[in-house]
């Protein structure tokens, strides 16, 4: 074999080679791009990791469990660069499984310019996630603020009577979360200017 069939055969390898590297890199960008809605679903069927349904769920009417007191806690916070607020009014609730319950939130944008945010919640412990109803959230739309404005919220929540019965606390965390206009699907309600009666 001469020498230039040697370096034609070693330029064809190296084409492979690197045709194949590309190949693998492609399926494992498409593969890391696939995973994290993926992961959403699992989390949703399953209940793990806390993740809460995304849309509202039917008030079961099933007899009030007074035997037992379940602590909700609300915990809030806003994620970095966003210049929102999110307060809860009652930040601790007790209540009985099987009995519908009422919290507002409160959002403030405290910018100057109208921008538009998430509250994702997520539940502690994760378990406790698949047995929390939540018949009516601020957290299944965006929110969209003006500057200085605020909104006023209702969670309608209700956990069922089938909670395991060492769960005595459980605690629900809403983060907010920019959300670039185009993606944005804006609530309908209308916010109210800070200092304007709630």
């Amino acid at each position: 074999m001469s020498r230039q069939e040697q370096q034609a055969r070693g330029r064809e390898g190296v084409r492979r080679t690197v045709s194949r590297t590309l190949v693998v890199l492609a399926g494992m960008f498409a593969f890391a791009f696939a995973l994290v809605p993926l992961y959403d679903v699992f989390c949703e069927v399953t209940g793990l990791n806390g993740k809460t349904s995304n849309s509202a769920q039917m008030l079961v009417h099933e007899e009030v469990d007074t035997s037992r007191m379940v602590t909700v806690q609300f915990i809030t916070r806003a994620s970095a660069g966003l210049p929102w607020e999110l307060d809860v009014q009652t930040r601790q609730v007790r209540v009985h499984p099987g009995q519908s319950n009422e919290v507002f939130f409160t959002f403030r944008n405290r910018g100057g310019d109208a921008s538009q945010a998430r509250a994702v919640p997520s539940v502690s412990p994760s378990e406790a996630s698949v047995h929390l109803r939540k018949l009516s959230c601020f957290c299944f739309q965006e929110q969209r603020l003006e500057g200085g404005e605020r909104l006023e919220a209702p969670l309608v929540f209700q956990l069922t009577r089938d909670l395991p019965a060492d769960i005595k606390t459980v605690t629900l965390v809403y983060t907010l979360y920019p959300v670039q206009p185009a993606q944005a699907a804006v609530s309908p309600r209308r916010p109210r200017k800070e200092g304007d009666s709630a």
